[in-house]
Protein backbone atom coordinates (compact mmCIF):
# COMPACT_ATOMS: atom_id res chain seq x y z
CA UNK A 1 0.00 0.00 0.00
CA UNK A 2 1.07 3.56 -0.72
CA UNK A 3 0.15 5.81 2.18
CA UNK A 4 -0.91 9.40 1.68
CA UNK A 5 0.86 10.33 4.93
CA UNK A 6 3.39 8.52 7.13
CA UNK A 7 3.94 9.98 10.61
CA UNK A 8 7.19 9.08 12.36
CA UNK A 9 6.71 9.16 16.12
CA UNK A 10 3.81 8.01 18.31
CA UNK A 11 4.10 10.45 21.19
CA UNK A 12 1.47 13.06 22.03
CA UNK A 13 2.44 15.16 18.97
CA UNK A 14 2.36 12.33 16.42
CA UNK A 15 -0.87 10.98 17.91
CA UNK A 16 -2.63 14.36 17.75
CA UNK A 17 -1.50 14.80 14.14
CA UNK A 18 -2.73 11.31 13.25
CA UNK A 19 -6.15 11.91 14.78
CA UNK A 20 -6.55 15.28 13.06
CA UNK A 21 -5.56 13.87 9.66
CA UNK A 22 -7.99 10.97 10.11
CA UNK A 23 -10.81 13.52 9.78
CA UNK A 24 -10.01 13.42 6.05
CA UNK A 25 -10.27 10.49 3.65
CA UNK A 26 -6.61 9.54 3.61
CA UNK A 27 -4.48 6.44 4.00
CA UNK A 28 -2.34 7.24 7.04
CA UNK A 29 0.18 5.32 9.11
CA UNK A 30 2.02 6.16 12.32
CA UNK A 31 5.36 4.51 13.06
CA UNK A 32 7.37 4.27 16.26
CA UNK A 33 10.45 2.30 17.31
CA UNK A 34 9.05 1.65 20.82
CA UNK A 35 6.61 -1.14 21.65
CA UNK A 36 3.89 1.28 22.77
CA UNK A 37 2.75 4.86 22.33
CA UNK A 38 4.02 7.59 24.67
CA UNK A 39 7.33 5.89 25.45
CA UNK A 40 9.52 8.97 25.00
CA UNK A 41 9.09 12.50 26.35
CA UNK A 42 5.31 12.00 26.44
CA UNK A 43 5.45 9.62 29.40
CA UNK A 44 7.82 11.60 31.62
CA UNK A 45 6.84 15.23 31.94
CA UNK A 46 4.93 17.51 34.29
CA UNK A 47 1.50 16.90 32.76
CA UNK A 48 0.81 20.65 32.80
CA UNK A 49 -1.55 22.39 30.39
CA UNK A 50 -0.05 25.88 30.47
CA UNK A 51 -2.07 29.07 30.28
CA UNK A 52 0.22 30.48 27.57
CA UNK A 53 1.80 33.53 29.23
CA UNK A 54 5.40 32.29 29.13
CA UNK A 55 6.16 31.98 25.40
CA UNK A 56 7.43 34.97 23.45
CA UNK A 57 4.63 36.77 21.57
CA UNK A 58 4.53 36.08 17.86
CA UNK A 59 6.07 32.60 18.11
CA UNK A 60 4.41 29.33 17.21
CA UNK A 61 4.93 28.33 20.85
CA UNK A 62 2.71 31.20 22.00
CA UNK A 63 0.03 30.83 19.34
CA UNK A 64 -0.33 27.04 19.57
CA UNK A 65 -0.08 26.95 23.37
CA UNK A 66 -3.09 29.23 23.80
CA UNK A 67 -5.09 27.43 21.10
CA UNK A 68 -4.21 23.96 22.39
CA UNK A 69 -5.03 24.77 26.02
CA UNK A 70 -8.49 25.95 24.95
CA UNK A 71 -9.11 22.63 23.14
CA UNK A 72 -8.35 20.28 26.05
CA UNK A 73 -11.62 20.44 28.05
CA UNK A 74 -13.77 19.31 25.12
CA UNK A 75 -11.22 16.75 23.88
CA UNK A 76 -10.96 15.19 27.34
CA UNK A 77 -14.72 14.68 27.32
CA UNK A 78 -14.76 13.27 23.78
CA UNK A 79 -11.79 10.93 24.19
CA UNK A 80 -12.27 9.99 27.85
CA UNK A 81 -8.96 10.98 29.42
CA UNK A 82 -8.42 12.72 32.75
CA UNK A 83 -8.09 16.50 32.68
CA UNK A 84 -8.60 19.08 35.43
CA UNK A 85 -8.81 22.83 35.03
CA UNK A 86 -7.05 23.57 38.33
CA UNK A 87 -5.33 26.82 37.31
CA UNK A 88 -1.71 27.82 37.90
CA UNK A 89 0.15 30.34 40.04
CA UNK A 90 3.57 31.86 39.39
CA UNK A 91 4.62 32.73 42.95
CA UNK A 92 6.75 35.74 43.77
CA UNK A 93 8.95 35.92 46.87
CA UNK A 94 10.38 39.43 46.54
CA UNK A 95 9.92 42.72 44.70
CA UNK A 96 12.18 41.54 41.87
CA UNK A 97 10.01 38.45 41.38
CA UNK A 98 6.87 40.57 41.27
CA UNK A 99 8.40 42.81 38.60
CA UNK A 100 9.07 39.70 36.52
CA UNK A 101 5.49 38.54 37.14
CA UNK A 102 4.22 41.87 35.77
CA UNK A 103 6.18 41.19 32.58
CA UNK A 104 4.69 37.67 32.35
CA UNK A 105 1.23 39.17 32.81
CA UNK A 106 1.78 41.58 29.93
CA UNK A 107 3.23 38.81 27.79
CA UNK A 108 0.16 36.69 28.51
CA UNK A 109 -2.11 39.54 27.48
CA UNK A 110 -0.12 39.96 24.25
CA UNK A 111 -0.56 36.23 23.61
CA UNK A 112 -4.32 36.43 24.12
CA UNK A 113 -4.45 34.51 27.41
CA UNK A 114 -7.78 34.94 29.15
CA UNK A 115 -8.56 34.96 32.89
CA UNK A 116 -5.09 36.13 33.86
CA UNK A 117 -4.46 38.42 36.83
CA UNK A 118 -1.96 39.34 39.52
CA UNK A 119 -3.05 38.57 43.08
CA UNK A 120 -1.72 39.78 46.42
CA UNK A 121 -0.43 37.82 49.40
CA UNK A 122 -3.81 37.65 51.14
CA UNK A 123 -5.63 36.12 48.17
CA UNK A 124 -2.72 33.78 47.48
CA UNK A 125 -2.93 32.38 51.02
CA UNK A 126 -6.67 31.83 50.65
CA UNK A 127 -6.07 29.84 47.47
CA UNK A 128 -3.05 27.95 48.80
CA UNK A 129 -2.92 27.73 52.62
CA UNK A 130 0.32 25.71 52.61
CA UNK A 131 2.30 28.27 50.61
CA UNK A 132 5.52 29.61 52.12
CA UNK A 133 5.23 32.62 54.40
CA UNK A 134 7.85 34.31 52.20
CA UNK A 135 5.46 34.42 49.22
CA UNK A 136 4.29 37.98 48.55
CA UNK A 137 2.03 37.56 45.51
CA UNK A 138 1.45 35.59 42.33
CA UNK A 139 0.25 35.52 38.75
CA UNK A 140 -2.98 33.51 38.56
CA UNK A 141 -3.80 31.79 35.25
CA UNK A 142 -7.30 30.33 35.52
CA UNK A 143 -7.25 28.57 32.13
CA UNK A 144 -4.29 26.33 33.04
CA UNK A 145 -4.85 22.66 33.86
CA UNK A 146 -3.34 19.26 34.42
CA UNK A 147 -3.61 16.04 32.45
CA UNK A 148 -2.24 12.50 32.40
CA UNK A 149 0.14 12.81 29.41
CA UNK A 150 0.42 9.08 28.65
CA UNK A 151 -3.31 8.54 29.09
CA UNK A 152 -4.02 11.43 26.70
CA UNK A 153 -1.51 10.12 24.15
CA UNK A 154 -3.15 6.69 24.25
CA UNK A 155 -6.58 8.28 23.78
CA UNK A 156 -5.53 10.34 20.73
CA UNK A 157 -3.65 7.41 19.17
CA UNK A 158 -6.48 4.94 19.79
CA UNK A 159 -9.06 7.30 18.31
CA UNK A 160 -6.84 7.72 15.24
CA UNK A 161 -6.67 3.92 14.97
CA UNK A 162 -10.48 3.73 15.24
CA UNK A 163 -10.63 6.11 12.28
CA UNK A 164 -8.43 4.00 10.02
CA UNK A 165 -4.87 5.05 10.86
CA UNK A 166 -2.46 2.11 10.75
CA UNK A 167 -0.14 2.00 13.76
CA UNK A 168 3.20 0.21 13.41
CA UNK A 169 5.07 -0.24 16.69
CA UNK A 170 8.62 -1.58 17.12
CA UNK A 171 9.39 -0.24 13.65
CA UNK A 172 12.49 1.94 13.76
CA UNK A 173 13.12 3.97 10.61
CA UNK A 174 16.74 3.33 9.63
CA UNK A 175 16.83 5.26 6.36
CA UNK A 176 14.54 7.08 3.93
CA UNK A 177 14.73 7.10 0.14
CA UNK A 178 13.54 10.47 -1.17
CA UNK A 179 11.25 11.05 -4.19
CA UNK A 180 14.10 12.19 -6.43
CA UNK A 181 15.34 8.61 -6.37
CA UNK A 182 11.97 6.82 -6.43
CA UNK A 183 10.17 9.01 -8.92
CA UNK A 184 7.11 9.75 -6.79
CA UNK A 185 7.14 8.81 -3.13
CA UNK A 186 9.22 8.49 0.01
CA UNK A 187 10.25 4.98 1.04
CA UNK A 188 10.84 4.46 4.76
CA UNK A 189 13.13 1.54 5.46
CA UNK A 190 12.49 -0.13 8.81
CA UNK A 191 13.83 -3.27 10.39
CA UNK A 192 10.83 -5.29 9.17
CA UNK A 193 9.52 -3.87 5.89
CA UNK A 194 9.47 -0.76 3.74
CA UNK A 195 6.71 1.83 3.95
CA UNK A 196 5.92 3.98 0.93
CA UNK A 197 4.26 7.37 1.45
CA UNK A 198 3.53 10.51 -0.53
CA UNK A 199 4.11 12.82 2.46
CA UNK A 200 6.22 12.24 5.58
CA UNK A 201 5.68 14.01 8.91
CA UNK A 202 8.70 13.92 11.20
CA UNK A 203 7.42 13.92 14.81
CA UNK A 204 10.28 11.83 16.17
CA UNK A 205 10.91 13.90 19.29
CA UNK A 206 14.49 13.63 20.52
CA UNK A 207 15.50 11.96 17.26
CA UNK A 208 13.82 14.40 14.86
CA UNK A 209 17.24 15.77 13.82
CA UNK A 210 18.33 12.28 12.78
CA UNK A 211 15.19 11.75 10.68
CA UNK A 212 15.53 15.18 9.02
CA UNK A 213 19.13 14.39 8.11
CA UNK A 214 18.07 11.13 6.45
CA UNK A 215 16.32 13.03 3.66
CA UNK A 216 18.73 15.98 3.48
CA UNK A 217 16.17 18.41 4.92
CA UNK A 218 16.78 21.31 7.31
CA UNK A 219 19.97 20.89 9.32
CA UNK A 220 19.28 21.28 13.02
CA UNK A 221 20.37 19.63 16.26
CA UNK A 222 18.20 18.24 19.04
CA UNK A 223 19.84 18.12 22.46
CA UNK A 224 18.20 16.48 25.47
CA UNK A 225 17.51 18.54 28.56
CA UNK A 226 17.00 16.24 31.52
CA UNK A 227 14.49 17.02 34.21
CA UNK A 228 14.21 15.01 37.43
CA UNK A 229 10.99 14.70 39.45
CA UNK A 230 9.71 13.08 42.60
CA UNK A 231 6.15 11.90 43.26
CA UNK A 232 4.37 11.89 46.62
CA UNK A 233 1.57 9.46 47.42
CA UNK A 234 -2.03 10.62 47.52
CA UNK A 235 -1.93 11.14 51.30
CA UNK A 236 -0.22 14.42 50.44
CA UNK A 237 -2.79 15.50 47.86
CA UNK A 238 -3.94 18.46 49.97
CA UNK A 239 -0.54 20.19 49.88
CA UNK A 240 -1.51 22.14 46.75
CA UNK A 241 -4.57 22.58 44.56
CA UNK A 242 -3.07 24.79 41.84
CA UNK A 243 0.07 24.21 39.81
CA UNK A 244 2.67 26.29 41.66
CA UNK A 245 5.57 27.77 39.70
CA UNK A 246 8.46 29.89 40.85
CA UNK A 247 9.60 32.71 38.57
CA UNK A 248 11.29 31.15 35.50
CA UNK A 249 14.92 31.40 34.44
CA UNK A 250 16.80 30.88 31.15
CA UNK A 251 16.66 27.07 31.55
CA UNK A 252 12.88 26.88 31.79
CA UNK A 253 9.93 27.36 34.08
CA UNK A 254 11.83 26.15 37.14
CA UNK A 255 10.83 23.74 39.89
CA UNK A 256 7.08 23.40 40.25
CA UNK A 257 4.80 21.74 42.76
CA UNK A 258 1.55 20.45 41.31
CA UNK A 259 -1.27 18.05 42.01
CA UNK A 260 -1.72 15.31 39.43
CA UNK A 261 -5.06 14.25 37.97
CA UNK A 262 -4.77 11.11 40.11
CA UNK A 263 -4.46 12.93 43.44
CA UNK A 264 -0.68 12.75 43.97
CA UNK A 265 1.75 15.65 44.31
CA UNK A 266 4.49 16.00 41.70
CA UNK A 267 7.56 18.21 41.98
CA UNK A 268 10.29 19.04 39.49
CA UNK A 269 11.88 19.29 37.03
CA UNK A 270 15.55 20.06 37.24
CA UNK A 271 17.17 21.23 34.00
CA UNK A 272 20.53 19.86 32.88
CA UNK A 273 21.74 19.74 29.29
CA UNK A 274 23.60 16.75 27.91
CA UNK A 275 24.13 14.64 24.82
CA UNK A 276 22.79 11.21 25.82
CA UNK A 277 19.23 10.83 24.51
CA UNK A 278 18.67 7.77 26.68
CA UNK A 279 19.95 9.20 29.99
CA UNK A 280 16.80 9.03 32.12
CA UNK A 281 18.43 7.92 35.36
CA UNK A 282 17.83 9.95 38.51
CA UNK A 283 20.62 11.14 40.80
CA UNK A 284 20.93 11.95 44.50
CA UNK A 285 22.10 15.43 43.53
CA UNK A 286 19.13 16.00 41.24
CA UNK A 287 16.60 14.77 43.81
CA UNK A 288 18.14 16.97 46.51
CA UNK A 289 17.87 19.93 44.17
CA UNK A 290 14.17 19.27 43.55
CA UNK A 291 13.48 19.00 47.28
CA UNK A 292 15.40 22.12 48.28
CA UNK A 293 13.82 24.27 45.57
CA UNK A 294 10.29 22.92 45.96
CA UNK A 295 10.41 23.62 49.71
CA UNK A 296 10.84 27.28 48.87
CA UNK A 297 7.25 27.08 47.60
CA UNK A 298 5.82 24.67 50.19
CA UNK A 299 7.94 24.16 53.33
CA UNK A 300 8.40 20.82 55.08
CA UNK A 301 7.37 18.54 52.24
CA UNK A 302 7.39 15.00 53.77
CA UNK A 303 10.15 12.98 52.10
CA UNK A 304 8.86 9.80 53.71
CA UNK A 305 5.85 10.00 51.38
CA UNK A 306 7.90 9.85 48.17
CA UNK A 307 6.75 6.79 46.22
CA UNK A 308 8.71 7.30 43.01
CA UNK A 309 11.27 9.44 41.28
CA UNK A 310 11.93 9.66 37.55
CA UNK A 311 13.53 11.77 34.85
CA UNK A 312 12.32 12.92 31.46
CA UNK A 313 14.13 14.45 28.51
CA UNK A 314 12.98 17.57 26.68
CA UNK A 315 13.88 18.07 23.01
CA UNK A 316 15.73 21.40 22.73
CA UNK A 317 16.37 22.55 19.16
CA UNK A 318 19.53 24.29 17.98
CA UNK A 319 20.48 25.57 14.55
CA UNK A 320 23.43 24.00 12.74
CA UNK A 321 25.66 26.86 13.95
CA UNK A 322 24.79 26.05 17.57
CA UNK A 323 22.45 28.97 18.19
CA UNK A 324 19.16 28.23 19.94
CA UNK A 325 16.03 28.04 17.78
CA UNK A 326 13.76 29.29 20.62
CA UNK A 327 10.57 28.12 18.91
CA UNK A 328 8.90 25.02 17.55
CA UNK A 329 10.12 23.86 14.14
CA UNK A 330 6.92 23.11 12.22
CA UNK A 331 7.30 23.49 8.47
CA UNK A 332 7.40 21.78 5.10
CA UNK A 333 11.05 21.67 4.14
CA UNK A 334 12.20 24.14 1.49
CA UNK A 335 14.48 21.59 -0.18
CA UNK A 336 12.57 18.33 0.27
CA UNK A 337 8.96 18.89 -0.73
CA UNK A 338 6.43 16.69 0.99
CA UNK A 339 8.64 16.32 4.09
CA UNK A 340 7.30 18.17 7.14
CA UNK A 341 9.39 18.66 10.25
CA UNK A 342 7.60 18.88 13.61
CA UNK A 343 10.64 19.20 15.84
CA UNK A 344 11.99 20.89 18.94
CA UNK A 345 8.62 20.44 20.64
CA UNK A 346 9.69 21.15 24.21
CA UNK A 347 7.46 22.85 26.79
CA UNK A 348 4.67 23.88 26.15
CA UNK A 349 4.44 21.03 23.63
CA UNK A 350 1.93 18.99 25.62
CA UNK A 351 -0.32 22.05 25.96
CA UNK A 352 -0.01 22.88 22.28
CA UNK A 353 -0.36 19.31 20.98
CA UNK A 354 -4.01 19.41 19.80
CA UNK A 355 -3.41 22.73 18.05
CA UNK A 356 -0.18 21.38 16.53
CA UNK A 357 -2.30 18.54 15.12
CA UNK A 358 -4.58 21.03 13.34
CA UNK A 359 -1.67 23.19 12.18
CA UNK A 360 0.25 20.25 10.72
CA UNK A 361 -2.89 18.88 9.03
CA UNK A 362 -3.18 22.20 7.16
CA UNK A 363 0.50 21.95 6.13
CA UNK A 364 -0.04 18.39 4.88
CA UNK A 365 -3.05 19.48 2.81
CA UNK A 366 -1.06 22.36 1.33
CA UNK A 367 1.86 20.05 0.55
CA UNK A 368 -0.45 17.61 -1.24
CA UNK A 369 -1.61 20.34 -3.61
CA UNK A 370 -5.28 19.42 -3.29
CA UNK A 371 -8.27 19.90 -1.04
CA UNK A 372 -8.81 16.87 1.22
CA UNK A 373 -12.16 15.12 1.18
CA UNK A 374 -13.83 15.01 4.59
CA UNK A 375 -14.11 11.62 6.26
CA UNK A 376 -17.89 11.43 6.78
CA UNK A 377 -17.45 8.32 8.91
CA UNK A 378 -15.11 10.04 11.37
CA UNK A 379 -15.71 8.87 14.94
CA UNK A 380 -15.09 11.80 17.30
CA UNK A 381 -15.84 9.98 20.54
CA UNK A 382 -13.80 7.26 22.18
CA UNK A 383 -14.95 5.28 25.17
CA UNK A 384 -12.18 4.71 27.69
CA UNK A 385 -12.02 2.34 30.65
CA UNK A 386 -14.54 3.03 33.39
CA UNK A 387 -12.86 3.57 36.75
CA UNK A 388 -14.10 1.32 39.54
CA UNK A 389 -12.33 3.43 42.16
CA UNK A 390 -14.17 6.62 41.18
CA UNK A 391 -17.60 5.02 40.73
CA UNK A 392 -20.44 5.46 43.22
CA UNK A 393 -21.35 2.52 45.44
CA UNK A 394 -24.45 1.91 43.34
CA UNK A 395 -22.42 1.95 40.13
CA UNK A 396 -19.81 -0.38 41.64
CA UNK A 397 -22.51 -2.94 42.42
CA UNK A 398 -23.87 -2.59 38.91
CA UNK A 399 -20.42 -3.03 37.34
CA UNK A 400 -19.78 -6.22 39.34
CA UNK A 401 -23.17 -7.59 38.32
CA UNK A 402 -22.46 -6.85 34.65
CA UNK A 403 -18.87 -8.14 34.79
CA UNK A 404 -17.70 -10.21 37.80
CA UNK A 405 -14.08 -9.28 37.03
CA UNK A 406 -14.87 -5.88 38.55
CA UNK A 407 -15.16 -7.73 41.85
CA UNK A 408 -11.53 -8.91 41.72
CA UNK A 409 -9.15 -6.29 43.10
CA UNK A 410 -5.69 -6.62 41.55
CA UNK A 411 -3.95 -3.37 42.56
CA UNK A 412 -4.93 -2.58 46.14
CA UNK A 413 -3.03 0.71 46.32
CA UNK A 414 -5.00 2.25 43.44
CA UNK A 415 -8.13 0.03 43.62
CA UNK A 416 -7.71 -1.31 40.08
CA UNK A 417 -9.78 -4.35 39.18
CA UNK A 418 -9.15 -7.25 36.85
CA UNK A 419 -11.92 -5.96 34.56
CA UNK A 420 -10.01 -2.71 33.98
CA UNK A 421 -6.77 -4.54 33.24
CA UNK A 422 -8.48 -6.87 30.77
CA UNK A 423 -10.13 -3.86 29.10
CA UNK A 424 -6.72 -2.17 28.74
CA UNK A 425 -5.30 -5.26 27.04
CA UNK A 426 -8.34 -5.83 24.81
CA UNK A 427 -8.82 -2.21 23.73
CA UNK A 428 -8.17 -1.28 20.05
CA UNK A 429 -4.64 -0.10 20.90
CA UNK A 430 -4.16 -2.48 23.78
CA UNK A 431 -1.36 -2.90 26.31
CA UNK A 432 1.09 -5.76 25.75
CA UNK A 433 3.39 -5.35 28.75
CA UNK A 434 3.32 -4.31 32.41
CA UNK A 435 4.18 -0.67 31.75
CA UNK A 436 1.46 -0.47 29.11
CA UNK A 437 -1.11 -1.74 31.62
CA UNK A 438 0.30 0.63 34.23
CA UNK A 439 -0.03 3.70 32.00
CA UNK A 440 -3.58 2.82 30.97
CA UNK A 441 -5.01 1.76 34.32
CA UNK A 442 -2.58 2.93 37.08
CA UNK A 443 -2.12 -0.67 38.25
CA UNK A 444 1.29 -0.49 39.91
CA UNK A 445 1.38 3.29 40.37
CA UNK A 446 0.44 3.30 44.05
CA UNK A 447 2.57 3.34 47.19
CA UNK A 448 3.98 -0.18 46.74
CA UNK A 449 4.90 0.59 43.09
CA UNK A 450 3.63 -2.79 41.76
CA UNK A 451 5.30 -4.82 44.51
CA UNK A 452 2.10 -6.79 45.14
CA UNK A 453 0.13 -6.60 41.90
CA UNK A 454 2.80 -7.27 39.24
CA UNK A 455 2.59 -11.10 39.50
CA UNK A 456 -1.17 -11.01 38.95
CA UNK A 457 -0.88 -8.49 36.10
CA UNK A 458 1.73 -10.77 34.50
CA UNK A 459 -0.70 -13.69 34.72
CA UNK A 460 -3.52 -11.66 33.17
CA UNK A 461 -1.37 -10.46 30.26
CA UNK A 462 -0.23 -14.05 29.65
CA UNK A 463 -3.81 -15.32 29.64
CA UNK A 464 -5.40 -12.54 27.56
CA UNK A 465 -2.58 -12.38 24.99
CA UNK A 466 -2.26 -16.18 24.88
CA UNK A 467 1.49 -16.10 25.47
CA UNK A 468 3.65 -17.90 28.07
CA UNK A 469 4.30 -15.99 31.28
CA UNK A 470 8.00 -16.08 30.42
CA UNK A 471 7.20 -14.00 27.30
CA UNK A 472 5.62 -11.14 29.28
CA UNK A 473 7.86 -8.06 29.48
CA UNK A 474 8.03 -4.92 31.56
CA UNK A 475 8.35 -2.58 28.58
CA UNK A 476 8.98 -4.64 25.45
CA UNK A 477 12.25 -5.86 23.98
CA UNK A 478 14.14 -8.20 26.30
CA UNK A 479 12.73 -6.81 29.56
CA UNK A 480 11.24 -10.17 30.55
CA UNK A 481 9.60 -10.42 33.96
CA UNK A 482 10.32 -14.13 34.40
CA UNK A 483 13.10 -16.42 33.18
CA UNK A 484 11.49 -19.80 33.79
CA UNK A 485 9.90 -22.13 36.31
CA UNK A 486 11.58 -22.82 39.63
CA UNK A 487 9.45 -25.87 40.36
Amino acid sequence: MIYDVAIIGAGIIGSCIARELSKSKLNICMIDKADDVACGTSKANSGIIHGGFDAKPGTLMAKLNVEGTAMYPELAQQLHFDYKNNGSLVVGFCDEDMEHIKKLYQRGKDNGVEKLRIIDQEELRKLEPNISEEAVGALLSETAGIVSPYQATWAFAENALMNGVKVFMEQEVHSITVPEKTGDNFILHTGRFDIEAKIVVNAAGLFADKISAMVGARDFIIKPRKGEYYLLDNKCGNLASHTLFQTPDKMGKGILVTPTVDGNILSGPTASDGDDKYATETTAQGQDQVFKKSEKTIPNIPRRNVINSFAGLRAIAYNADGSAVNDFIIEEDDKVKGFINVAGICSPGLSAAPAIGKYVASLVEKASGKKFESNKDFIAVRKGIESFKNASDERKAQLIEENPLYGRMICRCESITEAEIVAAIKSPLGARDLDGVKRRTRAGMGRCQSGFCSPRVTEIISRECNIPMTSVTKNGGCSYILTGRTR
